[in-house]
């Protein structure tokens, strides 16, 4: 059992750490605390000891402090946390922060940063598109556009000063020249190989292996994630073409109006401005009064959250000029999937793990623009442009002595999959524990072949399994984590780093609640000693996330 850190603490922080008092005295008994788990004791912190636990910080220089008025700590970076109690928590603190408040709080990459450089770069002018943040949809676009404008109406008063370590970050959040292939920007040509489907029988899922060529030169590690350009399904192209009574072979500027839709366009939630355009263009009263309340985030009809651009044009009697609907639109972002292989199992090539989506809506059959593009409309040998999307803090430990723990359930398996192929390559000694999950055992157990090949191999030292629709109660992985929480906190007493793949609102948030009451229970320890205790796992690496 861990030594709990003593009432009276020896301070560790160095005075000039960019913290209030309050702050500095929690901090200094949360690193005490995680010196005593490593059994290292509470003594004053070395720099590099300190450099390590709060990485980007400067504690060796007074520059280092914020600055404008901000004490650095972010309580709201918590994908599970709605918007609004996010914003709440930033209430107050200067506008780049409150604009990382307003970010889904992912790090997935999709933007081209992470959450914090995003906002940075956003509140310092060196990045003005406001719609790159995919996970958080149009709620994190209203909100950005919101403190936007705020930030341009007290335009004529100097902004203040973010302090030499904040400014750098914004300064260098995104590369002058990214190096082609690392950036959505700067897209490079893969050609696609192959797939198969994982699902057997009658499974009710359609979740698919992909294999892809890389060109020479293009990289990867185990954690990364594959950027992808997809196409919009034709059929919903032709569809929106014939509502605003296009022909086929209509054309704007001399650009065939197809073309950019099916390449250009996003086709799926409808944007405000359309809404905007379409209350602009009808001559209905009443259809004017509800689009200029959907352009606001009102749900009149009560079925915003699932009205896409063509279901927005079936409100409108009137139909809008080709032009200004394209204008209206949002472009076409790329997708982003976690990397289920490794390059030293398959040097120049690269795999993923996909669920196909679809959903019907009325008549209606809805399709996911990327997973769709990827089961039915590319064919073997077609060449697409990629991108390799470096990952943000989730990477396998340096030592392959170092155990893992991993939890991913469903297509949160892809990154593990290439953990483990990654640690077959360098004959890895420490432990790895998989907790895996789906519906159904006999046609959703993805890889069972190639698991139990590593448990054979000693790659994969445990593999705890949960079953959602078989006979008996419905079992989740946190269930699983529960039942074996004994064994999962002597890992983490080891050592072991803990990761988690899949949902972030529901599966990642049970998956850190169990965690918790693991840690109470066989810790021992209460609520906040618990929480105190992953604290300091997140805050020394060995606790990541890659959430979606």
């Amino acid at each position: 059992m861990s030594v709990q850190p003593p009432p009276f603490l020896t301070p560790l922080l160095p005075d000039n750490a960019p913290f209030s008092p309050a702050q500095r005295a929690w901090l200094n008994g949360f690193f005490a605390g995680l010196l005593s788990l490593e059994g290292q004791g509470a003594a004053p912190l070395a720099p590099e000891q300190a450099k390590a636990l709060m990485p980007g910080v400067d504690l060796a220089s007074p520059s280092a402090a914020p600055g404008d008025g901000d004490d650095g700590a972010a309580p709201w970076h918590d994908p599970s946390l709605p918007l609004a109690e996010r914003m709440d928590m930033a209430a107050g603190r200067p506008l780049r922060r409150r604009m990382m408040a307003a970010m889904a709080q992912q790090d997935c990459g999709q933007c081209g940063y992470n959450c914090e450089d995003y906002s940075n770069a956003l509140a310092a002018g060196s990045e003005t598109r406001l719609n790159l943040c995919q996970p958080g949809g149009k709620d994190t676009l209203r909100m950005l556009k919101k403190l936007a404008a705020e930030g341009e109406g007290s335009a004529q008063a100097p902004p203040p000063a973010m302090g030499a370590a904040a400014s750098a970050r914004a300064e260098h959040a995104a590369p002058a020249a990214p190096l082609p292939g690392y950036s959505r920007d700067h897209p490079v040509k893969a050609i696609f190989l192959s797939r198969r489907r994982l699902n057997a029988g009658a499974s009710a899922k359609q979740t698919w292996h992909l294999d892809f060529r890389l060109p020479a030169g293009l990289d990867y590690a185990a954690g990364d994630s594959f950027g992808l350009l997809p196409v919009n399904a034709p059929e919903l192209v032709e569809a929106v073409m014939a509502r605003l009574g296009l022909a086929s072979d209509s054309r704007l500027d001399g650009r065939p109006i197809r073309d950019m839709l099916l390449r250009e366009k996003a086709l799926g939630a409808a944007p405000d401005a359309l809404f905007t355009l379409l209350a602009e263009t009808t001559a209905a009263p009443d259809e004017k009064v509800k689009l200029a309340r959907l352009a606001e985030g009102e749900d009149p009809d009560g079925d915003l959250d699932t009205t896409d651009v063509l279901a927005a044009l079936d409100k409108c009697a009137t139909v809008p000029e080709a032009g200004a609907f394209l204008a209206a639109l949002d472009p076409l972002q790329p997708r982003l999937y976690s990397i289920s292989s490794s390059p030293k199992a398959s040097p120049g090539q690269l795999s993923l793990t996909v669920d196909t989506v679809r959903y019907d809506i009325g008549a209606r059959t809805r399709l996911g623009v990327a997973s769709t593009f990827l089961a039915d409309r590319i064919e073997p040998g077609t060449e697409l442009p990629v991108y390799v999307q470096k990952a943000h803090g989730f990477a396998l430990p340096a030592s392959g002595d170092v155990p893992i723990i991993m939890v991913g359930p469903g297509t949160g398996i892809a990154p593990f999959r290439a953990f483990l192929q990654e640690r077959l390559a360098m004959r890895a000694t420490g432990g790895a524990w998989l907790f895996f999950g789906h519906q159904r055992r006999d046609s959703d157990f993805f890889y069972e072949e190639e698991l139990g090949g590593l448990q054979a191999t000693g790659t994969l030292t445990r593999l705890s399994l949960a079953w959602s629709r078989d006979a008996g109660p419905k079992v989740y992985v946190q269930d699983r984590m529960r039942e074996e929480g004994a064994a999962l906190f002597e890992w983490l007493e080891r050592g072991a780093h803990f990761y988690i793949c899949g949902d972030a609102k529901r599966m990642a948030a049970d998956v850190d609640k169990a965690l918790h009451a693991v840690v109470e229970q066989h810790g021992p320890r209460d609520a906040a000693g618990a929480k105190a205790y992953i604290a300091a796992l997140k805050a020394s690496g060995r606790y990541q996330a890659d959430v979606y």
